[in-house]
């Protein structure tokens, strides 16, 4: 929100000697975030003045049309003779006064003006537009001063232009919408300042007549509360917005459009109620305020053709819908240049409707950022009123008699609110007195009594036990926001001063440090990352087409989701059921945008729906909910087990100097599982690797890991008909692994450390294809006995001379004696009936005998 201080200076009583930093500490008093404070003198320096165009010459011969021109700057280049300047802009004509820059001064930017020769002619200054002083985002043009400016030339252009004001730039938080006008900040300026305010919308208005302004039908007053509107009828289309107007409407960075459109902003600015201006000679018959249709479609004011669901609120005539209800408005029934007969509607809508539609169609104009947050409902007839009064003002036309109001808003309803309760809840002592003064500085309505409480049960309250006196406050028509106890007592603090709340911090309780849950995590993220996995946090929202593209079957228990109610995105509504969805999309926003080489991992929740629970009770706010409540709503909440889940592609070892580089497989993914079970505590030998089938890995290269006979998780190559539907790079791999379902890590003795020399055998089995590699160590291990220390597999080999359906498989078995050297032999017969038992199992043959 962006206000000047002279506008607001109309309605409070601002000291005339006000110091910025005193406005700026006023505000951050009251809770609203300061952006900046910018003095408009200051932003421009130098010699700013007003300038009239006398003649101007085409120059040719370049590549964009250039323009000399000699400007009437009266004795403010000291001579009096005409400034002869090059400018490249085509909006003036001689005769128009102009905003001119002369050398020496100095625009926003630290941008220094001077004489130089450009385009074969000297030129002395500048033609200024509005970007170039700061005033806003125009560039298309030069600024051309109306004909009404009493301004001479040699002037001093500041006042003209609006540089000589200071500009407050704020932050509005989502709860105070009545912050997003003049009107608001000036109220809330003089309970800071102590200084009076009048109140713009305190002004007579026109009632609603019996007979319309224009027929209108309002089939959603829920979405709809309120619908009034007025005409004007024989408007001058010529006459362009007043400089005052459109000056401001620039600081508040609202784009000037056409005399009647600009009137809607204005107020909607100063009062906070947005507008809307319809051409009434483009409307075929009455106007219908419903909810739209599945199907229909309506371009709106920025040329885009949305198509509407039943959700969105809409205005209709009989050709259909015309207006995207308190976002924008349609193409068909916009004010033109040539629009002579105005419809003025100005409306209350439901905030919540209006949040949701303005995120659906990626909308954020300023009338939905001003609704979704709050609109004081009492001031339509007042915006009207002062529209029409405006624009007969300014453009002519005759304002009609009749008035539209339907009005179905139902009253702010009363909060009960012991008068000790900001007391208990702060922790500074605040009287009665002082409490009752601060809400009706608020503007609320207190009356003082007894605890009625048990009498009123249509008032929202805190229960006193009848002891204290207790409040009834009815909030201002302004403040929506105010709708519990909690929310007066942060009004109460927040005007009698924050700078009184003291700062002590809380004794902190003795905790027991990290749990066995939050250590495991992060041993395993510590684990990933130190072998070069990068962790992302993806959001967990996934598209319903995601189970589709995964490939998972009609009845895996990962297809049914949980839906947000209010998702960020109508493409990503649902929760995930898998890690792997939102990963797979990084790897693949990663690819495109050249990254080839990628290894990310990423622990978090999956959501698995709890099927027929229902919906949970709903709970008050007047008392602790019970336990068996408690219960009934954690009954509803889905299942969120912890996963960590790792996807690869590329090379996982760089090609360089040293050598050809390593293509990454899903070797390395299972490998990865491996490490997150060891990082987790699980020993080596309670866990197992063998092939598996679960979607979306490739069957054929995909590995079930499994705890204590128990599947925790997958890993392997991810499928063919995946790889294509989610655009991955062929051979990518990926891990998911389920950790809550790991058991607890067993105790783990020190191990005894052999000080004498290790036997080092080296031993090539080969099998027939189909057989695991970790089935024949294990049957290694178990056949060497207790001399064995470790076995690695080292190469896996496979070749016509072996034979169709065989390979080897060679190892590396390390041999060691806790209490002496190893002879040679008895490593030999060790090796040798590890070797006796494989071939038992799996008729293993040492290759080359």
């Amino acid at each position: 929100m962006r206000v000047s201080v002279s506008w607001l200076r109309e309605y409070v009583d601002l000291p005339a000697d006000l110091p910025a930093g005193d406005l700026e500490q006023a505000l951050v008093d009251l809770g609203i975030e300061v952006e900046s404070i910018v003095d408009l003198r200051a932003t421009v320096t130098g010699p700013l003045v007003v300038g009239e165009v006398l003649e101007i010459e085409e120059l040719t011969g370049f590549k964009k049309p250039i323009r000399f021109c000699r400007v009437d700057v009266g004795g403010a280049n000291g001579t009096g003779e005409p400034q002869e300047i090059v400018c490249g802009a085509r909006n003036f004509a001689p005769g128009d006064k102009v905003v001119v820059i002369l050398p020496g001064g100095v625009l926003p930017g630290n941008f220094a003006i001077g004489a130089r020769k450009t385009y074969g002619r000297n030129s002395h200054g500048m033609i200024c537009s509005a970007r170039e002083l700061g005033l806003g985002d125009d560039h298309s043009g030069i600024i051309v001063l109306p004909a009404d400016v009493k301004a001479q030339p040699g002037d001093d252009a500041r006042p003209v232009v609006g540089l000589d004001d200071v500009v407050v730039e704020m932050e509005i938080t989502p709860d105070r919408g009545y912050a997003l006008s003049v009107r608001g900040i000036a109220r809330e300026l003089s309970h800071a300042l102590g200084v009076p305010f009048r109140d713009p919308a305190d002004a007579p208005a026109t009632g609603g007549t019996a007979e319309p302004a224009y027929p209108v039908e309002v089939r959603d007053p829920v979405g709809c509360d309120r619908f009034a509107a007025r005409m004007v009828r024989g408007v001058d289309p010529t006459v362009a917005t007043p400089g005052w107007m459109r000056q401001r409407l620039t600081v508040a960075g609202v784009r000037s459009i056409s005399l009647p459109v600009d009137i809607t902003n204005y107020l909607m600015l100063e009062l906070g109620q947005p507008m809307h201006a319809f051409d009434a000679d483009r409307i075929a018959g009455p106007l219908v305020v419903r909810r739209a249709e599945p199907g229909e479609k309506l371009t709106t004011l920025d040329g885009v053709s949305r198509s509407l669901v039943a959700e969105d609120m809409v205005i209709c005539d009989e050709t259909g819908p015309i207006s995207l209800a308190a976002v924008m408005g349609g193409e068909t029934s916009e004010v033109l240049a040539s629009t002579t007969n105005v419809l003025f509607e100005a409306a209350h809508w439901d905030p919540a409707m209006v949040g949701r539609t303005a995120r659906r169609h990626k909308l954020f104009s300023e009338a939905a950022k001003r609704w979704e947050r709050g609109v004081d409902p009492t001031l339509p007839l007042v915006a009207l009123e002062k529209a029409v009064r405006l624009l007969t003002d300014l453009a002519g036309g005759t304002p009609g008699a009749e008035v539209l109001d339907l009005d179905h808003v139902r009253p702010p309803s009363p909060v009960t609110l012991p008068v000790d309760l900001p007391t208990r809840r702060v922790g500074v002592s605040y009287p009665a007195d002082r409490v009752v003064e601060l809400l009706e500085q608020v503007g609320c309505a207190v009356s003082r009594g007894a605890d009625r409480l048990g009498e009123d049960p249509g008032t929202v309250g805190v229960a006193t036990g009848g002891a204290a006196e207790v409040l009834t406050v009815t909030p201002p028509s302004w403040r929506p926001d105010l709708t519990d106890p909690a929310d007066l007592v942060e009004e109460v603090v927040r005007l009698d001063g924050y700078d009184r709340v003291p700062s002590v911090l809380p004794t902190a309780r003795p905790g027991r440090g990290l749990t066995p849950a939050q250590q495991r995590r992060r041993a395993v993220a510590r684990s990933l990352a130190e072998r070069g996995w990068v962790e992302v946090l993806a959001q967990p929202f996934v598209a319903p087409e995601l189970a589709d593209q995964l490939g998972l079957p009609a009845d895996d228990p990962r297809r049914p989701a949980v839906r947000v109610a209010n998702p960020l995105s109508e493409e990503e509504p649902l929760l995930r059921t898998t890690l792997l969805g939102p990963l797979l999309g990084i790897v693949r926003r990663n690819v495109g945008r050249g990254q080839r080489d990628v290894a990310i991992y990423e622990i978090g929740a999956v959501f698995r729906p709890r099927p027929g629970v229902g919906a949970p009770p709903a709970m008050g706010v007047d008392r602790r909910p019970t336990d068996e409540e408690f219960a009934a709503a954690d009954a509803v909440v889905p299942a969120q087990p912890r996963h960590v889940a790792v996807a690869l592609c590329g090379e996982i070892e760089p090609a360089g100097w040293w050598g050809a580089g390593r293509a990454a497989s899903w070797a390395d993914a299972v490998e990865a599982g491996r490490a997150v079970l060891a990082a987790a505590g699980i020993p080596a030998d309670r866990v197992t690797v063998r092939a598996g089938e679960y979607a979306p890995w490739h069957p054929g290269r995909c590995a079930e890991l499994l705890v204590d006979d128990t599947v925790v998780g997958h890993a392997g190559e991810l499928h063919p008909a995946v790889v294509t539907a989610l655009e991955l790079p062929r051979r990518t791999s990926a891990m998911e692994l389920d950790l809550d379902a790991l058991p607890a890590a067993p105790l783990v003795a020190g191990p005894a450390i052999s000080t004498f020399p290790p036997a080092l055998i080296d031993v090539a089995l080969v099998v027939d294809e189909a057989v695991p590699a970790a089935e024949v160590r294990a049957a290694l291990v178990e056949g060497a006995g207790a001399l064995l220390e470790d076995v690695r597999l080292f190469d896996v080999y496979a070749s016509a001379q072996l034979g169709a359906g065989r390979k080897s498989l060679a190892y590396k078995l390390t041999f060691r004696a806790p209490d002496r050297t190893l002879a040679g032999e008895e490593a030999v017969a060790a090796r040798d009936a590890a070797v006796a038992l494989a071939a038992q199992r799996f008729g293993a043959t040492l290759r080359g005998a």
